[in-house]
């Protein structure tokens, strides 16, 4: 299962983004099934919302949840990345609990948010 981050939802939905076409090119070519989390859902609801965007089709995709498991998998790596010196956003570090605690892998366009979290067992697509 690949999870999408927002930004890579953002490009999809963007009818004129080359970026979103191979992003989702990438996607189709890999056979595997994708779902976004309720964080990303929030995020992608909140901006389409604000700049009166339709959000019909965001709604179709499967969501994975925020459960008990991913909010005590969030906080760890969220105090651990703080203690080391490099913070992550809190949405950032949840958003990798859920796809860790799934077995999944994340596509995300921003590698420099997500790349340490390897280290936390973070799979990153491709």
């Amino acid at each position: 299962m690949i999870v999408l981050d927002t930004n890579v939802l953002i490009e999809i939905f963007d009818k004129k983004s080359v970026k979103g076409d191979e992003a989702l090119e990438m996607i189709l070519e890999s056979g595997e099934s994708i779902s976004i989390t309720a964080i990303n859902l929030h995020e992608i609801l909140y901006g389409l919302r604000k700049y009166a965007r339709p959000v019909k089709e965001v709604l179709r995709l499967p969501v994975l949840g925020y459960a008990k498991e991913d909010a005590s998998l969030s906080a760890k790596i969220e105090l651990e990345t703080e203690s080391k010196g490099v913070p992550i956003r809190r949405t950032d570090a949840m958003i990798a609990a859920v796809t860790i605690n799934r077995g999944a892998s994340l596509y995300t366009l921003d590698l420099k948010h997500f790349q340490s979290l390897r280290a936390f067992g973070l799979k990153l697509f491709p």
